[in-house]
């Protein structure tokens, strides 16, 4: 603690034991407590309440008070808990006899305060604090508290139950640190005392006829497994299970209870744990029946965390799969009656008339479907999956459950029937089925469905009865599989298929282009851009391309009134352009994909756009174009590059300048590889004046570079003085390579060099100087190449980089500061003492 809190620390304690004073805002107290966490974190020493003895005078006053308010007890006993987290200060406050009166069974848990649930939660995060000694272990069961945390288990309020129960894991996790070598006790089950306590609790809460302490059971081994309990004490975690083995299996079989959602969490907890790693065993056995017991809605979660474990035996791992394949298996087999082609599954792991069932039910045949899709999806991300998708049986599937919500399926029997009118214009569904079909995309065994799919892209594309939100999912899935038709083409010469379905793509492109509805038009921009960058390179997909009316609507949506649609526009013109304009051959010719009118265009939007959208996708398109080399000669890129810039430094859209600084970085960059004999050869000091550094810093001054970044580390806004330093500083290597910079005590006599010593003490200022001029002002001329070699090697950029990079509040949210903001509220300070930020 430093001496100046030292010092306005009794004040601040005096205040908050001071009944008269208003109450301290929430926040303030936090801080406070944060604080006090980093002292005691790095110093167990007891000097800290012994040097500081208002914090036990604190206590003693607060713990005076008829009726302290309930913001000023939570404080004093998680401070308290704070405080006693060392062994040495826990023993100096229970010299002082404080811990019994806030933890023990004279404490405010037989008080009218405790009906205050901030009160109750305090009691339990002091606790939570305190419990980091065998003492403090000791006082808490010798002291009647574990019943009181036992109780707290089932608190109303969910905060204070949670954080009963992670309070419980933790004091049996540390209970048994002294004993971790003790393998004997674990085999005995001899379970050291606090430990014992809370194992019997969980014992007997099971064996309740209670449902609410069974669940508040479950909820706590659900914690204790899934903690470092299971991984680091593997002997206790064996003696603990074969404890509680039986319960468990019991409430599986008893469909009634109403537990059994939680058996899924816990048993994927349990599984995770490195003891059960073995393939044999009765823990597995019961994993199965579980699979078998729980509901599908209930099953899907532990079969989908079942099926990510690298130890999972293999029998299970197939077993969980087929639960997640039963619902689409389901599908499949309803379509059509008879089947005209092979389900999913061989066998089902549970009766498939519940699947049936909640398929056939309104009220959860979505749900069950959206649960099924999310489990599958995630599945599909894993790069090493143990089992193998049926993949063609699985695209099908979700074919048919996107043809029921559209209705464009009408299947012949019964079941069938009603899962189709569950599901039509359900957008829960085809938005989840829409996922699922785009993942699919990365397998490599459906390409015997793929017309038939494009067939079902293609209707959703067309209806007009496409809701927005599918219709973007649509675009979507669509784009990743026109990527793999692409790749399935060149393979097999299926080159009439691709051009086919391209031609109806763009048919319908044409038409969403034109919607009413600015997401429509919005995410059919999206999907253009998508389809650019993936297939420039295809004949197929230019021809269509150019032979469309896609271009000429796309330029027109350059003038949409909706901000959103405009900047997507920007950005598929920028994409369009890669084609029609900067192709070695550009296939486009005429004013209306003339190179010179898009990019004045885009130019004409960054100047004069009302909305800061289309500015930031203009300044992210002509940094796309500078590094994709499409800007021309050098001495065409510098006339760009500068017109640009001059255009964003008067932006008032923080996020376009940063695009600007970009810019400014990719031509830099590239300016120096050009120039520079090997750009990535280390330059010695003899080369440091030869001609590429003269031509790189003439270059550099001709387009207004350095005027721009030297402003914008003023900048108001931090991110974008960050960035303009990092290009100075990158620039000041390459200009200086081997920290042979310049003395500014030997150039400040020099009329340059005095410009350069006011540019220091003015970037010294930071934001407040933001308005400092750039076209010479303060004797400084940005565009001599001299005087810019040495400012680069005058101006101490580290110094700056390090400033700007510091946190905006590292002055406002000093502990000093936050003892001077709490004096000055409670009025003990002069207002010029205050921090006031």
């Amino acid at each position: 603690m430093t001496r100046e809190c030292a010092v306005l620390l009794p004040g601040v304690c005096a205040a908050l034991a001071d009944p008269r004073q208003p109450g301290l805002d929430d926040t303030c107290l936090e801080k406070l407590l944060d604080w006090f966490r980093s002292l005691t974190w790095f110093d167990p020493t007891v000097e800290l309440v012994r040097d500081n003895p208002c914090l036990t005078e604190l206590i003693t006053s607060v713990l005076a008070l008829q009726d302290p308010s309930p913001s000023i007890l939570s404080f004093t006993l998680q401070l308290a808990g704070i405080l006693a987290s060392s062994e040495s200060r826990f023993q100096h406050l229970q010299q002082e006899k404080l811990l019994g009166r806030l933890f023990g069974r004279e404490g405010p848990r037989g008080g009218a305060a405790w009906e205050d649930a901030s009160v109750r939660s305090a009691w339990v995060k002091g606790a939570h604090s305190m419990v980091h000694h065998q003492p403090a272990l000791l006082f808490l069961c010798s002291t009647g508290g574990m019943d009181v945390i036992f109780t707290l288990q089932g608190d109303p309020s969910l905060f204070v139950a949670s954080a009963a129960s992670q309070l419980l894991v933790h004091m049996l996790t540390f209970s048994l640190e002294p004993e971790t070598s003790k393998a004997l006790s674990a085999k005995d089950g001899d379970w050291p005392a606090c430990a014992q306590m809370i194992v019997r609790h969980i014992q007997e809460s099971l064996q309740s006829s209670s449902a609410s302490h069974i669940e508040q059971s479950l909820k706590l081994l659900s914690s204790l497994f899934g903690s470092c309990f299971g991984s680091c004490y593997a002997a206790w975690t064996e003696v603990l299970w074969s404890d509680i083995a039986k319960q468990i299996e019991s409430f599986l079989l008893e469909e009634t209870v109403q537990a059994q959602p939680l058996l899924a969490n816990l048993l994927l907890n349990v599984a995770r744990s490195p003891v059960f790693g073995g393939t044999e065993g009765s823990f597995w056995a019961l994993v199965t029946s579980a699979l078998e017991h729980l509901t599908p809605v209930q099953a899907g979660p532990l079969a989908v965390g079942l099926l990510k474990l690298c130890k999972c035996p293999q029998d299970v791992r197939i077993q969980a799969l087929t639960v997640l394949l039963q619902p689409m298996d389901c599908i499949l087999r309803a379509a059509s009656q008879p089947l005209e082609c092979a389900g999913l599954l061989d066998e089902s792991v549970s009766d498939p008339g519940t699947v049936e069932s909640l398929l056939s039910s309104k009220t959860t045949c979505a749900g069950l479907l959206c649960q099924t899709l999310a489990h599958l999806e995630k599945l599909l991300s894993l790069k090493h999956l143990r089992v193998d998708l049926p993949c063609v049986s699985l695209l099908r599937s979700l074919m048919t459950i996107l043809q029921f919500c559209n209705g464009f399926l009408s299947p012949t029997s019964p079941l069938g029937t009603t899962i189709s009118r569950n599901l039509i214009n359900c957008c829960r569904v085809q938005k989840s089925a829409l996922d699922v079909l785009a993942a699919l995309s990365e397998e490599k065994d459906c390409d015997t469905l793929i017309g038939s799919l494009f067939d079902v892209l293609l209707a959703y594309l067309q209806s007009p009865n496409t809701s927005p939100t599918v219709l973007k999912k649509t675009f979507q899935a669509t784009s990743k599989w026109l990527v793999h038709l692409q790749e399935l083409s060149c393979s097999n010469s299926q080159w009439q298929q691709t051009e086919k379905i391209l031609e109806d793509v763009f048919v319908v492109l044409q038409k969403r282009l034109c919607s009413p509805c600015w997401e429509v038009r919005d995410s059919s921009l999206e999907f253009l851009t998508a389809m650019v960058k993936c297939l420039r390179g295809q004949k197929e997909f230019r021809q269509c391309l150019l032979s469309s009316e896609v271009l000429r609507l796309t330029e027109n949506l350059l003038e949409d009134p909706e901000s959103y649609v405009r900047a997507s526009a920007v950005t598929a013109v920028g994409h369009l352009a890669l084609i029609t304009c900067f192709a070695p051959q550009s296939p486009v010719t005429g004013n209306l994909y003339d190179k010179e009118s898009i990019v004045a265009k885009l130019q004409e939007i960054l100047s004069t756009d009302s909305e800061g959208f289309p500015r930031r996708a203009v300044i992210s398109i002509f940094t796309k174009w500078l590094r994709e080399g499409c800007t021309g000669q050098l001495e065409d890129t510098e006339q760009f590059v500068s017109r640009v810039i001059q255009t964003v430094e008067r932006d008032l859209d923080w996020e376009v300048r940063l695009g600007g600084l970009e810019l400014v970085e990719v031509f830099c960059s590239q300016t120096i590889c050009q120039l520079s004999q090997c750009p990535y050869a280390p330059v010695s000091s003899a080369v440091t004046s030869c001609t590429p550094h003269n031509e790189l810093l003439q270059v550099f001054c001709r387009a207004k570079l350095f005027g721009f970044l030297f402003g914008s580390l003023c900048d108001c806004d931090k991110p974008v003085g960050q960035r303009a330093c990092d290009v100075l500083v990158g620039l000041r290597g390459h200009f200086y390579p081997v920290s042979t910079l310049e003395n500014p005590q030997e150039i400040e006599d020099s009329p340059a060099g005095r410009g350069i010593a006011w540019l220091q003490r003015t970037l010294r200022q930071g934001s407040l100087a933001q308005n400092f001029p750039t076209d010479g002002g303060g004797g400084v001329d940005f565009q001599d190449p001299e005087s810019m070699m040495l400012a680069l090697g005058a101006i101490d950029l580290l110094e700056l980089h390090d400033e700007l990079n510091k946190s905006s509040d590292h002055v406002e949210e000093s502990p000093q500061s936050l003892l001077q903001d709490i004096l000055a509220t409670v009025g003990t300070i002069e207002d010029n003492e205050v921090d006031c930020y």
